[in-house]
């Protein structure tokens, strides 16, 4: 059933933002109602039904944590369990929405918003069409590769990844050098609404000076000295598509500035022209430089930040992952020994003692290389201890005393959950993991 047939209420303390929609869906939706006071909605909700309703993070409370949106979040689903909730934000919000999300809200939209795309999102939420539905329930996939992994870290990023795909929210993803970056990017487009259009990877951090407006933006027959022929460039390549910058903390302030303003404009001008050139991308950013490190006027600008950063995501390093690297290593056997036509090589209990108990510096990467060594330098039917050897490149890391950080995360988990009087909810909340996957720890920890 069509937009035009449903009837929606939107709760905002903003009446600028309250005429904005009632402009908008007047003509796309057969009713409109608006609301300004969330203390109504029991009251309005008793008296009539909605199919759904656009729910503001932040009302007139002085800190904007988000607490007044989530309580009217479980609220209202408590009165109408079958309304759809789109909760609406700010771009420094976002973490806000993501976790309203694992309330049990349909969506969000972040203010200011484009009028296409919210009403894409409207009528993606009440046709019941997200993209994760429709490709069904299967594990993300990034360039022909599993996302594997059963830790807790990793079942809350495939669950981020599945939530945030099918918006068109700008990525940045976050990680050491080796953990997957890229294999997390090629998952969100795959699962985006752009999977069908191009997906275009690009090292920025690989460009220098003279390179970075040519590659990005494309030039025109005679800009420069070798400029033989009109060349287009990524962002236009990507049109329609997802574009992934590789490497974005490696850039300098002057190319930031020009990737700034072709974001802001969302239109390229090649050089050697004026003529601007419209683009429609989803942006992806990576990098292997922290956050607070990144955000330092001297290396990156801050707004630049802001607009390339709306839903971040941090990869974890292998070490941080437990028993993943096991599941990563048979698949890696597997992959090999097809590609080197051998017979399936189990790996031997001492084997897999071994990776459990190594750092790998390199994490997946470093992990990838050795098994296909391992695969292709075995004797025997099974891989070996003495058939893993682990890259001399790599500057190993200390061992951690497991016992200590298993003492400290347990009495994390007791503190906060004391600290919130039991409510599962609200400590998962706080510990920044969903309920499952602190319901796993209470288990793993005997809680």
């Amino acid at each position: 059933m069509q937009l035009k047939n449903r009837s929606i209420l939107v709760v905002d303390d903003d009446p600028d933002v309250l005429t904005g929609f009632r402009l908008l869906l007047n003509t796309e939706a057969k009713e409109v109602q608006t609301e300004k006071n969330p203390e109504q909605l029991p009251a309005l909700l008793a008296s009539r039904k909605f199919d759904l309703m656009l729910l503001d993070m932040n009302f007139k409370s002085a800190i904007n944590n988000g607490n007044e949106g989530f309580y009217w979040l479980n609220k209202v689903q408590s009165l109408a369990p079958e309304m759809k909730i789109i909760m609406m934000t700010a771009y420094a919000d976002i973490d806000l929405a993501i976790r309203s999300l694992k309330e049990g809200a349909t969506d969000f939209v972040v203010k200011p918003w484009h009028n296409n795309k919210l009403l894409e999102t409207l009528n993606r939420a009440l046709e019941g069409q997200e993209q994760t539905k429709s490709k069904g329930s299967g594990t993300p996939k990034g360039n022909g590769t599993d996302l594997i992994g059963k830790s807790d870290v990793m079942q809350d990023i495939l669950y981020k990844i599945s939530r945030v795909a099918p918006t068109d929210a700008n990525i940045l993803i976050l990680g050491e050098n080796g953990t997957g970056k890229d294999l997390i990017a090629n998952a969100i487009h795959e699962q985006s609404t752009r999977a069908a259009r191009p997906f275009v990877k690009v090292d920025v951090g690989a460009l220098s000076e003279g390179l970075f407006e040519s590659e990005l933006f494309g030039h025109k027959k005679g800009a420069y000295t070798d400029a033989r022929e009109d060349r287009m460039g990524r962002f236009e390549a990507a049109n329609q598509g997802t574009l992934f910058l590789d490497e974005i903390g490696n850039i300098s302030l002057q190319q930031q500035a020009k990737l700034l303003s072709v974001l802001q404009n969302r239109q390229v001008i090649k050089l050697g022209s004026n003529d601007p050139i419209p683009v429609n991308i989803r942006l992806i950013c990576a990098t292997n430089v922290a956050l607070k490190e990144l955000a330092s006027d001297d290396r990156f600008r801050k707004d630049l930040i802001y607009r390339i950063n709306t839903v971040e995501i941090v990869v974890p390093p292998l070490r941080s992952r437990g028993k993943d690297v096991l599941l990563l290593a048979k698949h890696f056997s597997k992959v090999y020994t097809d590609k080197y036509f051998k017979s399936p090589m189990p790996l031997e209990e001492a084997a897999l003692d071994k990776l459990l108990h190594y750092t790998f510096p390199g994490n997946v990467r470093e992990l990838q290389y050795t098994m296909e060594r391992a695969v292709i330098m075995a004797e025997g039917p099974l891989l070996k201890s003495t058939d893993l050897v682990f890259s001399p490149i790599e500057t190993a890391i200390p061992a951690t005393d497991d016992l200590s950080l298993r003492v400290l995360e347990k009495n994390a988990i007791l503190q906060v959950i004391e600290k919130n009087r039991g409510n599962i909810t609200w400590a998962a909340k706080e510990l920044g993991i969903t309920r499952n996957a602190l319901y796993r720890r209470l288990h793993k920890y005997d809680i």
